[in-house]
């Protein structure tokens, strides 16, 4: 009979493509919310919602007892986990299963086993799956490790044994380095996964991350889907993905999903889930086993896309016992399907996390684009959870158009009201060799530092004063002398309007009326203008050429998207006034980001040279190291735990001359 209720254990864009199937397959959602998503999209969405705790996920999210007792009172029959929070949790699976409730996921053994990578290596390398050189067993200690470090060969990866995400993850090329690695690897893992043991694992030159979904059902039945690439990461997180990878060849294709196969046997697997391989860019036929993860994944859309299958809606058929109803020569790939994340982070700025009110979405509705999104106008996006907003996926025929097609609809995509990484998946998509497929795990950090940020040019300054310009025009039919047409005895007084966006600071003269009105940015030349604002649609003619933006405001800032682009501009009401200070070598450490303090590397009243780490900030699975940039004495003004702002201070650094004058003064 299959379930008719079935609980959703997620937010955001993964709750809202879950149910989305459950929808279609006739089946009652129930969302659970904390109190910061009262308004998320995914919970209006819901056929029933219930609320399950404060904003942070420990409390909420994370709160087994809470989540089970929503799936009761609603007359749930199963939950889905989606992924992250609780998706691999096998207390959770537990505790589900002792409420008689389905958890729609793989038992609570297999969960254990590949939660566990050391005991995960173990198992697959018993049924003939390879896997990477290492050391991988139970309490190994720093010692032990610093020890095997030269056998294994340098360089040399550290890695968790619980949790993934690139938690914990230090990439070590020389000996000298390794005992700090250790230390920072431990501290990460125990704070993410409440687990702080480490394995090291030979880093391959030039890896590849490729990674196939397998699907199990419980009358033994296992089959795969294929491979994606998942190469183009950032830290470890995965930023571009597509299906199937550029590199494999047939035959390598056959024996990695066969590989992947016998994963999933090695535990008596059920579900969706998908193991990960590290492949050599240079030995495209050598792969190892890196983990297997025992949910559903992100980057699932391209395989649905190029196999046709609802991965999310066998997940739910195979937890309500059902068989699986093809073999293996019955799936096929067809065409070519790339997947790019949409974070909530300022590539031009480090990456640093970002957030905000979410003022208004534009999405692509072009062919062959789908769009998995937990955005809405109105929605807070803050620093609680993890700062992936969206996916765009395209399909196409080939990888050239599938490339071209996730392009285009990149640039129809915009979040006003927070900063996204959209421009810059734009400039990846580009690169050279991205588009020849020639990819691994470190060519995205490799070209970060290439990426600027495209300036924002003369029409957007034109733009947002037509939107300020306009939206201070009276309704028609009011008295003539309130309307800002520049009128006067003589010569016309044009309106001047000052706007900031970012280095650019300058001032836009308009004259006339919205129809007819002549604009001059500074002493340039004049230019022809018409603009007609409806709602949130500016229509902008310049010297003939027509663009249309969605537009949002607050507080000042004006916020633009079209024509491929997304500006941001601040009206400046002010003359900026600079005091002319001598700076006299202190230094202040501010938060770069909103979160908070997970270690400080100092003593209140510590002599410390510049380039000391003195506070960790993590947000949104960041950490932001803050270092002194001169040597002094620190005055902390935070400690861990504390939760932080951005820009608020978090500690002082007298610089050690000062520091020096202060003592002699005071023996004067």
């Amino acid at each position: 009979m299959g379930f008719h209720t079935v609980l959703v254990a997620n937010r955001g864009e993964i709750a809202v493509r879950v149910m989305r199937t459950l929808t279609t397959m006739g089946i009652r959602s129930v969302a659970v919310y904390s109190d910061a998503d009262a308004g998320a999209r995914h919970v209006a969405e819901a056929d029933v919602a219930v609320a399950i705790g404060p904003a942070a996920a420990r409390s909420s999210y994370l709160n087994v007892s809470a989540i089970v007792d929503a799936a009761v009172r609603t007359g749930a029959e199963a939950v889905h986990p989606g992924y992250g929070f609780l998706s691999e949790n096998a207390e959770f699976a537990a505790a589900l299963e002792k409420a008689g409730i389905a958890f729609i996921g793989p038992p609570v053994g297999a969960i254990q086993t590949m939660g566990d990578k050391i005991a995960a290596k173990t198992t697959v390398s018993a049924f003939g799956v390879p896997v990477v050189p290492g050391i991988a067993r139970p309490g190994l200690s720093d010692k032990e490790l610093i020890a095997a470090a030269d056998d294994i060969g340098y360089p040399v990866l550290v890695k968790p044994s619980a949790g993934g995400g690139g938690k914990g993850m230090r990439m070590v090329e020389q000996p000298a380095d390794l005992p700090a690695a250790l230390v920072s690897a431990r501290r990460e893992s125990a704070a993410a996964f409440g687990d702080d043991t480490l394995f090291l694992e030979r880093f391959v030159l030039r890896p590849r991350h490729i990674e196939v979904q397998v699907l199990a059902d419980g009358h033994g039945n296992v089959v795969h889907f294929g491979e994606r690439e998942c190469s183009l990461q950032r830290r470890h997180q995965k930023v571009i993905e597509e299906a199937p990878s550029p590199l494999l060849d047939e035959e390598t294709r056959a024996r990695i999903g066969a590989a992947a196969c016998d994963t999933a046997r090695s535990v008596a697997y059920t579900g969706a889930g998908t193991v990960e391989f590290i492949v050599s860019a240079d030995r495209p036929d050598e792969f190892f086993f890196m983990e297997m993860n025992t949910r559903l994944q992100v980057e699932h859309p391209v395989t649905e896309l190029v196999t046709g299958w609802d991965l999310v809606e066998w997940q739910v058929r195979i937890a309500a016992g059902e068989k699986l109803t093809v073999d293996q020569a019955d799936i096929a790939l067809r065409g070519h399907a790339i997947e790019a994340r949409v974070y909530a982070e300022d590539p031009a700025n480090g990456f640093l996390p970002t957030g905000g009110d979410v003022l208004a979405v534009t999405e692509s509705g072009a062919p062959g684009v789908r769009v998995d999104s937990g955005l809405s106008a109105g929605m807070v996006v803050g620093s609680d959870y993890d700062p992936m907003l969206a996916k765009v996926i395209a399909y196409g025929p080939d990888r050239a158009t599938a490339l071209r097609t996730l392009d285009r609809a990149l640039g129809e995509t915009a979040v006003l009201g927070v900063v996204t990484n959209i421009e810059f998946l734009r400039f990846l998509l580009g690169d050279p060799d991205v588009v020849a497929g020639r990819l691994d795990t470190g060519l995205l950090d490799r070209r970060a530092g290439d990426f600027v940020a495209v300036p924002t040019g003369d029409e957007h300054f034109v733009a947002a004063a037509a939107v300020q310009w306009l939206r201070r025009f009276p309704a028609a039919g009011a008295d003539l002398w309130e309307v800002p047409s520049g009128w006067r005895v003589g010569r016309r007084a044009p309106v001047s309007i000052r706007l900031r966006s970012g280095e650019r600071t300058d001032h836009v003269h308009i004259v006339g009326a919205p129809d007819a009105a002549e604009v001059r940015i500074e002493d340039g030349e004049s230019r022809s203008l018409q603009a007609a604002l409806a709602g949130d649609r500016l229509t902008v003619t310049l010297d003939g050429l027509r663009v249309t933006y969605t537009v949002a405001v607050q507080d000042g800032t004006i916020w633009l998207a079209g024509d491929g682009a997304v500006a941001v501009l601040d009206e400046v009401r002010e003359a900026p006034v600079r005091e002319d200070e001598e700076h006299n070598g202190d230094a202040e450490l501010t938060s770069p980001m909103p979160g908070a303090v997970v270690a400080v590397g100092v003593e209140h009243g510590d002599v410390v040279e510049a380039g000391t780490v003195v506070v960790t900030v993590e947000a949104m699975k960041m950490e932001h190291a803050l270092m002194a940039p001169v040597d002094g004495v620190v005055e902390l003004l935070v400690a861990a735990g504390d939760q932080v702002k951005v820009g608020q201070p978090l500690a002082r650094i007298t610089a050690s001359s000062n520091a020096i004058r202060i003592e002699d003064s005071a023996h004067e």
